[in-house]
C-alpha cells in the first residue's frame, strides 16, 4: 500500500474523529446522555458500529465507548516519507473514520430531523439527500445484490468536470445494472448528485441514482447498506465482523469513484472502503495500490479517463454484468423499471382511462409467423417529436393495442398469459417509457427526451422480439408484432381480447381452493410494491386479474426460479378466513418480514396486501353493513367519499389496509368473495359498467347463494354516489346486506 495514501488516510482519520468527538461532546451537553439517537426507521441502529462491533449505539451515552474505540485505533501520526507498518494501521484508521462518521451522522438526525428525505425513494422539490436506507427500502433493494438484479453499486464522491459528464457516466452505471450511491461536493460545489439534477436527471432509489448526502462523512450511509446486507441476507450476527468484510468481499461488488482532488477525509474513507474490499477508481493522478493480501484485483487505481471509468472499475472488480441487446435508441436496463414520466417531461401517453388500450399474446402457426417482424398501424410518436412536454390530461393520447404473436413446437396456449404479463416489466426497462396494467387495463407514457432520441411505437416490437427470445426462447421459435394506434383498428383488437380474457378465466372454473395445494405466489410488482406478496388460488384469481392457478402453474414450468412459486398450504389456521401455516411463512418470508400473515376471504382483519395492479378495489360501507367495489376505468366519486385514484393511494404500495382490499374482477364472482364478511350478499355498490361485464357470472353466483334478485339490487352511481342516496334504495329493494350480522 503506498506510504502516501497511507499517511494522508491516517492524518485525514484523526481529522474526522476529532470532529465527531467534538459534536458528540456538544450533542451530550444540548440533550443529555439519555437521548435517544438512530437511523430512521431501522432496527440496525447504527450500522457499521453494530456489524463490526456488535454494539448497538440506542442512546447518546452509547457512542462515548466507540469514540473511544476509534480512537484506539488510530496509529501515531507520520509523515509520507516515513518508514511504516502500513498495511495493519492503516486499515484500521479506516474503520475508525467510518466509526465516527456514524456518530457525526446520527448527531447530524438530532440537530436537524429534516435534514434528510427519511424513507423516501425519490427526491422532492430543491429538497434531494436521502440520508440513511431504512428496512423498508434496503429488503427491497437489499436483495437485488443477492439474486443478482443489481451485480454492484458505484460511491461517488466529489463532481465530475460538468453535468454532461456526470450524466454519461451515470447512464452507463445505469445500464450496468449497478446502484450508484453519491455523496459530497468539493469546495463548497455541487456535488455529482446536484449536477445530475442540473442535467435533467431523475435521480432516487426509483432510478438507482441514491444520492445519500452532500457530505464526505455520509458515505457510511454507502458501507452501512453493504454491512446490513451481510446482516440481514448473508444471516452473520452482529460483531462478527471478518465474515461481514469477506460477504462484502465476495458477494457486494461495489466500488468509490471518487472525482477531483483527492484530500487527506477522502483517503481515510477510501480506507475504510478498502476494508470491504471495495477498490478505488479515480480520475486524477492519486497514488496507485496493488493487489495485497486476499485480494486479486488493484484497491487504487488512479488517473482514468472519464470514457473508461465505468469500464475500468467494472475490470477492476471483476464484476459479471449481463446487458440486454435491445436494438432502441434510449437506454435498456432495469435500473429504469422504477421511472416515472412526469407531467413536466411527458409528450404522449396511451391507455390509463383517456383512451382505450390492450395487450394481448397469443399463439399462430409456424407459417404465419415473421420472426421479428413489427408493424405499426395508425398514427405514431413521430408526430410528437420536438414538441414541448403537457400537463396531465391535456397530452396527446393514442389509443393502443399490442398484439404479439408467438410460435413454436413447445408453444402451449397456458404460456399465453405468462408471456403477456411480461411485458409490463420488459417495456418499463426502456428510459423514458412508463407502463402500469397489463391486459385491457394498460396505461402507457413516453417522455420528450426518449420521443426526441427517436423512440417510436415500433421499438416496443423491438424490445418484445429481443427479451422474449432471451428469456423464453426455449418454449417457441418465432415471435411477431403488431401495433395498432387506429382507433377502430384498436376496438376491434380490444374486444377480441376479452373475449380471450374471458376464455382463460373460465378454464379455472371447477377448481376449489378446498381440494387444490399447493397455491402459487406471484411476486411480479415487487418493483413497484416491495411488501406485496399475491398468493393465487383456483378460487382467488391474481388481484391484476391477468394470473390465475393455471397460468401460475404454466408460469412454473417455463421459469422454476421465477416470480410464481408453488406454496404448500399446510396447516389450516381458519378455513373461513382463507388463513394456512405454510401460506403465512411463505409471506413472511416474501415480504421480507414486513407482512406476516393475511387472510384470503376478508377484508375486515388482515386482507391481502395490493400492489397496484389491482382491477378492483373492495371497501366497507358502515351505513349500508355491506361492501362496495370499483373498478380503475371508473373515474367518478364513489360511496365511500373518495375516487378510484384516492383509494389505490391508500390501498396500494404493498400496504395491509383493514376494511379495504384489492382484487380482480373475476374474484367479485368467485365462491370465496369476501366469503368471512357474508359474501357476494354484501355487495351493495358497483359502477353499472362493471356490473354489466360481470353480469353473466352474477346472475349465476346469486341463483347459487339464494338470492337470485342481488343484481336488480346492487346500486350504482345511477342511484346515487354517497351512502346516503344508496342507503333508501337498498332498503327498498330489501338488499340481503342490511340483515346480516353488523360487520364490526
Amino acid at each position: 500500500m503506498s506510504k502516501i495514501i497511507a499517511a494522508a488516510g491516517i492524518n485525514g482519520a484523526y481529522t474526522i474523529v476529532g470532529r465527531a468527538r467534538k459534536k458528540y461532546e456538544e450533542a451530550l451537553e444540548k440533550y443529555g446522555p439519555d437521548r435517544e439517537v438512530a437511523f430512521p426507521n431501522t432496527g440496525y441502529f447504527l450500522p457499521i458500529i453494530y456489524g463490526i462491533l456488535g454494539v448497538p449505539v440506542k442512546k447518546l451515552s452509547d457512542m462515548g465507548p466507540v469514540l473511544d474505540r476509534a480512537e484506539s485505533l488510530l496509529p501515531p501520526r507520520v509523515r509520507q516519507t516515513h518508514n511504516l507498518p502500513y498495511l495493519g494501521p492503516a486499515l484500521d484508521a479506516g474503520m475508525a473514520t467510518f466509526f465516527a462518521e456514524e456518530c457525526q451522522e446520527a448527531v447530524r438526525y438530532l440537530d436537524d430531523p429534516d435534514y434528510y428525505l427519511a424513507g423516501r425513494e425519490e427526491v422532492s422539490g430543491g429538497a434531494i439527500w436521502l440520508g440513511a436506507a431504512d428496512d423498508v427500502i434496503m429488503r427491497k433493494r437489499g436483495v437485488e445484490f443477492v439474486d443478482g438484479t443489481a451485480p454492484g453499486f458505484a460511491a461517488v464522491l466529489g463532481r465530475a468536470p460538468n453535468g454532461e459528464i456526470a450524466a454519461k457516466i451515470a447512464q452507463e452505471l445505469q445500464e450496468k445494472n449497478l446502484y450508484v450511491f453519491m455523496s459530497s461536493g468539493l469546495g463548497g460545489k455541487p456535488g455529482f448528485a446536484e449536477q445530475l439534477v442540473e442535467s435533467g436527471v431523475q435521480i432516487g432509489w426509483n432510478t438507482r441514482l441514491v444520492p445519500f448526502g452532500p457530505d464526505t462523512s455520509s458515505v457510511v450511509f454507502s458501507i452501512g447498506f453493504a454491512t446490513r446486507a451481510a446482516m440481514s441476507f448473508g444471516n452473520i450476527k452482529p460483531g462478527d465482523f471478518r465474515k461481514i468484510l469477506i460477504y462484502n468481499k465476495d458477494r457486494i461488488f461495489a466500488f468509490v469513484l471518487p472525482f477531483g482532488y483527492v484530500d487527506e477525509e477522502w483517503y481515510a474513507n477510501a480506507l475504510g472502503a478498502v476494508n470491504f474490499g471495495f477498490p478505488v477508481i479515480a480520475d486524477t493522478a492519486i497514488p496507485q495500490i496493488l493487489p495485497t493480501g486476499v485480494c486479486t484485483y488493484e484497491h487504487v487505481v488512479s488517473g482514468v479517463g472519464y470514457d473508461q471509468l465505468v469500464a475500468k472499475a467494472v475490470e477492476v472488480r471483476g464484476l459479471k454484468v449481463k446487458v440486454a441487446n435491445v436494438p432502441i435508441p434510449v437506454s435498456y436496463s432495469p435500473a429504469y423499471e422504477g421511472e416515472r414520466v412526469r407531467k413536466d417531461d411527458l409528450v404522449a401517453e396511451c391507455g390509463g382511462g383517456r383512451t382505450q388500450a390492450v395487450e394481448l399474446t397469443t399463439t399462430r402457426e409456424m407459417d404465419e409467423v415473421t420472426d421479428g417482424a413489427v408493424e405499426v398501424i395508425g398514427p405514431d410518436l413521430d408526430l410528437y417529436a420536438g414538441a414541448k412536454a403537457t400537463p396531465v390530461g391535456e397530452s396527446p393520447a393514442l389509443p393502443l393495442a399490442i398484439v404479439v404473436e408467438v410460435a413454436g413446437r413447445q408453444m402451449q396456449k397456458d404460456f399465453e398469459p405468462i408471456l403477456e404479463r411480461q411485458l409490463h416489466h420488459l417495456i418499463n426497462y426502456a428510459q423514458g417509457v412508463m407502463h402500469i396494467g397489463q391486459r385491457n387495463i394498460v396505461w402507457l407514457r413516453f417522455s420528450k427526451q426518449a420521443v426526441d432520441k427517436g423512440f417510436r411505437l415500433g421499438h416496443l416490437g423491438s424490445i418484445i422480439h429481443a427479451k422474449y427470445h432471451e428469456d423464453f426462447g426455449n418454449i417457441f421459435d418465432k415471435v411477431q408484432v403488431k401495433i395498432y394506434t387506429d382507433e377502430a383498428r384498436v376496438k376491434e383488437v380490444y374486444d377480441r381480447a376479452v373475449g380471450i380474457f374471458r376464455e382463460r378465466d373460465e378454464r379455472i372454473e371447477g377448481m376449489t381452493d378446498e381440494t387444490t395445494d399447493p397455491f402459487y405466489s406471484c411476486t411480479l410488482c415487487q418493483s413497484f410494491a416491495p411488501n406485496h406478496v399475491c398468493i393465487v388460488t383456483p378460487e382467488r384469481p391474481g388481484l391484476c386479474g391477468a394470473y390465475s392457478w393455471l397460468d401460475c402453474r404454466a408460469s412454473f414450468e417455463i421459469n422454476p426460479t421465477g416470480p410464481n412459486q408453488p406454496v404448500p398450504k399446510g396447516r389450516t389456521i381458519d378455513e373461513l378466513y382463507g388463513q394456512w401455516e405454510g401460506i403465512n411463512e411463505f409471506v413472511a418470508k416474501a415480504s421480507r418480514g414486513n407482512v406476516t400473515e393475511y387472510d384470503a376471504y376478508s377484508l375486515m382483519r388482515t386482507p391481502m396486501t395490493s400492489c397496484g395492479c389491482f382491477e378492483c378495489i373492495a371497501c366497507i360501507m358502515p351505513l349500508s353493513n355491506g361492501v362496495m367495489t370499483v373498478d380503475r376505468d371508473f373515474p367518478e366519486m364513489t360511496p365511500a367519499g373518495m375516487k378510484f385514484t384516492t383509494m389505490a393511494g391508500m390501498v396500494g404500495g404493498g400496504n395491509v389496509t383493514p376494511g379495504f382490499v384489492g382484487h380482480s374482477k373475476y374474484y367479485v364472482t368467485s365462491r370465496k368473495f369476501l366469503r368471512a364478511d357474508g359474501g357476494i350478499k354484501r355487495l351493495v355498490w358497483m359502477p353499472s359498467r362493471l356490473k354489466e361485464e360481470i353480469m353473466e357470472r352474477l346472475i349465476v353466483r346469486a341463483k347459487e347463494e339464494g338470492v337470485p334478485e342481488l343484481p336488480d339490487q346492487i346500486a350504482d352511481e345511477r342511484i346515487g354516489t354517497t351512502e346516503e342516496e344508496i342507503l333508501p334504495f337498498l332498503e327498498e329493494v330489501e338488499h340481503p346486506a342490511l340483515s346480516l350480522p353488523p360487520l364490526f
